[in-house]
């Protein structure tokens, strides 16, 4: 809690950004509601996931160098005022007259792209507003943050819109960005210190050279992105809580809120795993339980005992997140963080969307059990896979390089 105490304009930033991810997640159970409810279709449930993940693949790296070379708190205030923006016009189409389907992804693309630029300029202002011995609760705050918004959000979105619809959740998510453009708004000019990326498609293909020439990075971020393509399930909650439950809206934010709460529980007791001194075999056996625990789900007859296998899938994606952030940030030099920050986003944000579309269309084409299960055994594959043919992450250690340490964060 220290850094809240000393620090007014971290405190000030944590609280506004605390608010905007409650409102996100609220807002994500509002889109894939109504867009189920206008189309029925989980090939369109899917396509919210491709709507915000092409944005986040298109422009990513480039993002990045950005990112880079501008003011970093002037970046962030121009995405957010963005997002309040096509939070307002989500509401209005909700309170006033529905967008087609495919209007309502046009402004998830918009939402996206913002994000796609903004996330990685916000990743940075921690090191900035933080000394050295600070920054690790700086980031477990963050990290509890979004566990909680995940926690509550969901839920109460779906109570939002099971009495107030669609439009309420939307609104209150724009205000939620005022929040945030608050808490952004009273933090100190932010321009990127040391040798700035060269501009364009150069500053982001030296990204891509770090990170291919770098296995325990490489094999991380692949091991996460094959994951979460192969055996995402939020597409499939729509049919699954019409099948279980009814289709009642105020069920499916319980959907998402069970993950979380898995997720928070591994973040209490997160000292038994991050103590341990290789983070990549950690992360290979959260992202292989991960697998197991959603195949368990498919599996199971019982709509209770399912989320409880929820319960554990997100218990096992908080070990994976927090073990590949630990590899990411001990073995890259802080002249590209940056960069793979923004590839990093790519990874944890693109890839479950891309993964939502497959599971999507292939429950289209058999059903939501049959696709929950199959994905479950396509990630326990990929994970051995990843592992197998990269020694190097699963004997890699805490140990900062020497490229990172002579660097300030």
């Amino acid at each position: 809690m220290t850094p809240l105490r000393t620090s007014p304009p971290f405190r000030r930033l944590w609280i506004s950004q605390s608010l905007s991810a409650f409102g996100s997640q609220m807002t994500l159970v509002a889109v894939m509601f109504q867009v189920w409810q206008m189309t029925n279709s989980t090939a369109w449930t899917g396509a919210v996931g491709l709507a915000q993940a092409i944005p986040l693949i298109v422009l990513g790296l480039f993002a990045g160098s950005v990112v880079d070379r501008v003011d970093r708190r002037r970046l962030c205030l121009l995405t957010t005022g963005g997002h309040a923006a096509c939070s307002l016009l989500l509401a209005c189409q909700g309170f006033f007259g529905a967008l087609p389907a495919i209007g309502v992804l046009g402004l998830v693309v918009v939402h996206s792209c913002l994000g796609a630029v903004g996330g990685p300029a916000s990743r940075t202002f921690i090191a900035h507003l933080l000394p050295k011995h600070q920054l690790a609760a700086g980031l477990a705050l963050r990290r509890i943050a979004s566990q909680g918004a995940m926690l509550v959000g969901p839920a109460l979105g779906g109570l939002v819109v099971g009495g107030l619809g669609v439009g309420g959740c939307y609104l209150i998510d724009a205000l939620t960005f005022v929040a945030a453009l608050y808490g952004v708004f009273g933090l100190p000019q932010m321009s990127p210190g040391g040798e700035p990326a060269r501009p364009g498609l150069r500053g982001a293909l030296d990204g891509l050279a770090f990170l291919a020439g770098t296995p325990v990075i490489r094999g991380a971020l692949l091991t996460d992105l094959a994951t979460t393509v192969l055996s995402m399930p939020i597409s499939l909650f729509p049919s699954i809580n019409a099948e279980r439950f009814g289709d009642d809206p105020r069920t499916l934010g319980l959907f998402l809120t069970s993950i979380a709460v898995g997720g928070v529980a591994a973040s209490l007791f997160s000292g038994t795993f991050t103590r341990l001194p290789r983070p990549g075999l950690v992360m290979l056996g959260g992202s292989a339980t991960w697998g197991a625990a959603l195949a368990l789900f498919g599996m199971s007859p019982h709509p209770w005992i399912g989320l409880g296998f929820l319960v554990l899938a997100g218990a096992a994606d908080t070990v994976s997140v927090v073990s590949r952030s630990t590899i990411v940030q001990t073995h890259t030099p802080s002249e590209l963080l940056g960069r793979v920050s923004a590839a990093e986003q790519i990874v944890g944000q693109a890839g479950p969307d891309i993964g939502n579309m497959r599971g999507g269309l292939v429950a289209d084409a058999t059903s939501g059990a049959a696709a929950l299960i199959s994905g479950g055994l396509l990630c326990l594959g990929a994970v051995a896979a990843v592992g197998a043919t990269t020694p190097g992450l699963r004997r890699s250690s805490v140990t900062l390089p020497v490229a990172a340490t002579d660097q300030a964060p």
